[in-house]
């Protein structure tokens, strides 16, 4: 086991940029069970500082990397029960580091049906097979007239069996197919053409009616876009490799010829060099157009999941508004507006539905109706949900705030993707099991106004939609994926222990659903927890739960002062060595960076913890449970341009960015479409991802550049000019910028793959219309 650990170390440190010590480190904390973020934060001596993102890739190459020793081991054992392993066979297999190799050399041994191949064999052909490869002299119809039975009756027969033969072991020729493979990676180009008949209905793809492109360059939103086609009967797509090579003898069919010394000597290289024609047309284009497309589709999903991956992380991580009363408005037309006010807290205080839209038109009385709320329950933010209605309902409680008195109440327009999955959810039911589930989707909305990690985490990450073609991608490798970045985000943030959910608590390192409903029982029957040891009290929490959990837990105002930071307990020690350095109180020297700062961490390293904890410590004590989110900001959409239809060309206006993929960024500008940023207007600089410029979140200033109001597409410009219009997205840790709205995925009215679709067939033509425009 410790030799293995070793090797894959070995294999994977070159990846994630680490010493092989460090990975085996690592690997040895993951396999005793410690989570990423515990590793990260707490055991940086025993990893050299490995960070959470090292510690994901390392986690996940991990599993593939003891996928693959299963499947060698397996490959092994079926070889050795036919009695043909070698120890240069075995040695072959040792060293395979894909998947995709170690295939390639268990091909000949894999159990398969009877092939053309073998029943020649049956029939005694294998010599003659054998005889015309060692003797290219000889006529191989001559050598086959030697072969003639009851089951051979011709030459032909026999000749055609002998091709059989040599083309199988052509075909499963591992290294053979490791160069051929390598070489269409490097030649080949993918085709997609519409089926004839299907342009109306596929009209969403018409970007890709006659499209032609590197395979080794597709970028994934296109891959997938091409790969939905054809899943949808409206693409055919081909990989084709040395389609425009004149030459009599296409190089792969050279590389064939020169792996068996097939020459031009005698009758026998002749005839081989059409079985090596024959053998690349009906088996090896085959199957390595399938490699290849296999291989597309796997790049294309590791690509779009790290894409929704960034962008969840993005909004998790957005700006709280914070602990004030809020009032969520989830808006409907013919339906009816739900209204939940809650607390600081995000406690439920009060519901009720207004009906300001036909058919009842009743604005008066909604507007009473929410005034006399926000007077009654001190509201200081209204979260707007962003669906249908939000602009009509945003325009109503301006209207309402602008004949009330100061202070009022500040109205955000929040993203309502996933509330109405919340709603339906056993989590939901549990919550508020006398409420109408519509109600319970203003509630969501006001919650995540004032903290949206604590309530998205209610929600199965897939369905809060910030992803590219999310539903055409390896739903269990994206679900993995999200749930490692929202255990990232709520361990980064840290959890108040006695106020959290059990959605939130059993994010946290260490916890689970079980335990952290068994929390949250042991609180509701005994009271807050006042210090973190009283964990231990909790059903089923033991010792090593406690190492994993203790450090990212905070109890404010407990009687234990670190516990209100991320000082893990059993660090406090240290701590404490640390404070009466200072000669002062633990209380009065948090947060005093004039003392703390004065200090030398190398004073306080011992055997157990070394200088990066030491240096951890000292700043928790200076800023003790510091929240790593930007401060709360909102974004303000121009009044009058209320649909896309009131777009013009021109126009600058303000917007949020709501989705970033490799090729843009889609920014919410108030007009129930995000209009796209492409890659090469995000900048006056090259820009090779998105991601670079902007995030989720960001507030950004635009210049409408295209209005297709038909196609429901809106191309932006964040290039600046000479007027000034265009600006880039206000700076992150920038306190003195206006505020901002937290991060607003798009708005879905299709189940999710609206987006997806505007993504894939607006991408390549709008790239190229904005290219002619500059």
């Amino acid at each position: 086991m410790a030799a293995d650990i070793k090797r894959i170390a070995a294999l994977i440190a070159g990846e994630i940029g680490a010493k092989p010590d460090q990975a085996a480190a690592a690997i040895g904390l993951l396999d005793e069970g410690a989570t990423v973020p515990f590793i990260a934060r707490y055991r940086k001596e025993v990893t050299g500082g490995l960070d959470d993102s090292q510690l994901r890739l390392l986690a996940e190459r991990l599993i593939y990397m003891r996928e693959l020793d299963a499947r060698r081991d397996t490959i092994l054992e079926s070889i050795r029960g036919q009695g043909k392993l070698t120890d240069e066979l075995a040695e072959k297999i040792a060293a395979v580091a894909t998947k995709s190799e170690l295939e390639d050399i268990y091909l000949p041994y894999k159990p398969k049906r009877r092939t053309r191949a073998e029943i020649a064999r049956e029939r005694g052909l294998g010599p003659l097979a054998e005889a015309i490869l060692a003797d290219r002299s000889a006529v191989p119809a001559e050598l086959a007239a030697g072969y003639l039975t009851d089951d051979v009756p011709d030459v032909k027969t026999a000749l055609d069996g002998a091709r059989d033969i040599i083309a199988e072991s052509f075909a499963e020729n591992a290294e053979l197919l490791g160069r051929l493979r390598n070489y269409m990676k490097d030649k080949a180009f993918l085709r997609a053409r519409v089926i004839d008949g299907k342009q109306e209905a596929g009209a969403k793809f018409s970007d890709y009616f006659d499209h032609v492109e590197r395979w080794a360059t597709v970028p994934s939103h296109r891959a997938l876009a091409m790969l939905r086609g054809r899943n949808e009967d409206v693409l055919t797509l081909d990989i084709e490799v040395d389609a425009d090579d004149a030459s009599a003898v296409k190089p792969v069919e050279r590389m064939i010829r020169e792996t068996y010394a097939i020459g031009k000597q005698g009758a026998g290289d002749e005839w081989l060099a059409e079985v090596v024609g024959w053998t690349w047309r009906v088996k090896l284009t085959l199957s390595l157009s399938l490699d290849l497309m296999r291989e597309l589709r796997e790049r294309a999903e590791d690509e779009a999941i790290r894409v929704f991956a960034r962008n969840l992380k993005d909004l998790l991580l957005a700006a709280p508004a914070g602990s004030r009363a809020t009032m969520g408005l989830d808006p409907g037309i013919r339906t009816g507006v739900k209204v939940a006010v809650v607390d600081q807290t995000g406690k439920l205080l009060d519901t009720t539905t207004v009906y300001p839209f036909p058919p009842r038109n009743d604005v008066r009385g909604t507007q009473a109706e929410l005034a006399t709320l926000i007077v009654k329950h001190r509201i200081e933010l209204i979260a707007i949900g962003n669906g249908t209605g939000s602009r009509e309902t945003e325009r109503l409680v301006a209207d309402m705030l602008s004949q009330m008195p100061s202070p009022k109440p500040l109205k955000v327009i929040v993203s309502e993707a996933g509330a109405s999955v919340y709603s339906a959810s056993e989590t939901a039911a549990a919550e508020f099991p006398n409420l109408d589930v519509s109600l319970r989707g203003a509630v969501s909305i006001a919650r995540r106004l004032q903290d949206p990690l604590a309530e998205l985490v209610k929600i199965e990450p897939k369905s809060i939609g910030v992803g590219q073609y999310q539903h055409d991608v390896d739903q269990y490798r994206l679900g993995r994926s999200l749930e490692g970045v929202v255990e990232d985000a709520v361990n980064a943030v840290g959890v108040d222990l006695n106020t959290a959910s059990a959605a939130l608590l059993a994010r946290v390192s260490g916890l689970g659903s079980s335990l952290a409903e068994a929390i949250v029982a042991h609180r509701d029957a005994t009271g807050p927890f006042a210090s973190r040891q009283e964990l231990l009290k909790v059903s089923r929490l033991g010792q090593r739960t406690f190492e994993q959990c203790a450090g990212f837990l905070r109890i404010p105002n407990g009687s234990e002062p670190l516990d209100a930071s991320a000082v893990h307990p059993e660090a406090y020690g240290v701590a404490k060595k640390i404070v009466a350095a200072c000669g002062r109180d633990v209380r009065s020297l948090m947060g005093d960076s004039a003392a703390l700062k004065g200090l030398d961490p190398r004073l306080f390293v011992d055997d157990r913890f070394g200088l990066p904890t030491v240096r951890d410590i000292i700043a928790e004590l200076d800023k003790p449970g510091r929240d790593p989110r930007p401060e709360f900001k909102t974004a303000t959409f121009a009044e009058g341009v209320d649909d896309i239809k009131d777009l013009k060309p021109g126009m600058v206006l303000e917007g949020t960015v709501t989705n970033v993929a490799a090729f843009g960024a889609f920014v919410d500008i108030g007009v129930h479409q995000d209009g796209l940023v492409h890659v090469s207007q995000l900048a006056d600089r090259f820009v090779r991802h998105a991601h670079e410029v902007v995030k989720a979140g960001d507030v950004v200033k635009v210049r409408v550049v295209e209005v297709d109001i038909k196609r429901k597409r809106i191309g932006l410009t964040m290039r600046k000019h000479d007027d000034g219009g265009a600006g880039r997205p206000e700076q992150r840790g920038d306190r003195s910028q206006p505020r901002m709205s937290p991060g607003r995925p798009p708005q879905r009215s299709d189940g999710g793959r609206g987006r997806e679709q505007q993504q894939g067939a607006f991408g390549a033509a709008f790239a190229e219309a904005l290219k002619r425009k500059r």
